[in-house]
């Protein structure tokens, strides 16, 4: 890895939320991004199975995670953290579900910070700042940033009501927040790791299995490398 990655993953955000938040800066994000509006997520659509399968590229089948209890690989797997550190980059990762601390072995990240939602009003953006400070004072290669709010909200009043689309709103504060204040040499990857539906996921309906996947780098892309999509968003 050349270059230096922040992987934002905003917690249950649907592709539809994007544009029902009319957040300014998503429509800037994704041009010139490569990005795939219609991704879709492993079985269960459940958060740590989803997490443990993107970080370490295989189904919840072979992790053996299938719920958001983490229990110990029968055949251990390394994570990206794992050989990111073998190959001598340094890893942060911030948080705010306590679960995902079983992301990485011990001793495998450079930095970590889990914020309770119970200590603040508003731990995604707390997060983000946090983030910030670390990556310009620091420099890491790779930074793992988890906004949950939106999961938690979706949840509690329901995927695609006010109060939840007012939360992937804030998410999308966040995200460019980061864009704006750390050093441009970053690639930035925004997904999510599942959908959701009423208030819940885990199944195998397109709601639940549907996310965006938006990469934006300062490197200049090919027109043939970018994903195209009939719902291309606008």
């Amino acid at each position: 890895m050349n270059n230096k990655v922040v992987l934002i993953l905003v917690d249950g955000m649907v592709p539809e939320s994007l544009d029902a938040c009319h957040h300014a800066f998503i429509n800037q994000f994704i041009s010139n991004s490569i990005f795939n509006l219609k991704a879709t997520t492993v079985i269960p659509s459940v958060t740590l199975p989803c997490h443990m399968s993107l970080f370490h590229s295989v189904s919840p089948q072979r992790h053996g995670i299938l719920t958001n209890t983490y229990t110990p690989q029968v055949r251990p797997i390394n994570s990206l953290f794992d050989h990111l550190k073998k190959n001598k980059k340094t890893t942060a990762s911030f948080y705010n579900w306590e679960q995902l601390r079983d992301l990485s072995r011990p001793g495998s990240l450079s930095y970590s910070q889990y914020i309770s939602v119970d200590k603040y009003e508003d731990t995604d953006s707390q997060l983000t700042d946090n983030a910030i400070n670390y990556i310009n004072d620091k420099s890491p290669d790779f930074v793992f940033v988890y906004l949950g709010t939106t999961d938690e909200t979706g949840h509690k009043h329901g995927w695609m009501s006010e109060e939840y689309i007012s939360a992937v709103n804030n998410a999308w504060n966040c995200i460019q927040k980061i864009y704006n204040s750390i050093p441009k040499e970053y690639t930035l990857i925004v997904t999510a790791d599942h959908g959701g539906h009423d208030f819940m996921h885990g199944t195998e309906l397109p709601s639940d299995m549907t996310i965006p996947i938006i990469i934006k780098s300062n490197m200049p892309f090919e027109a043939s490398d970018k994903i195209n999509h009939a719902n291309k968003h606008h």
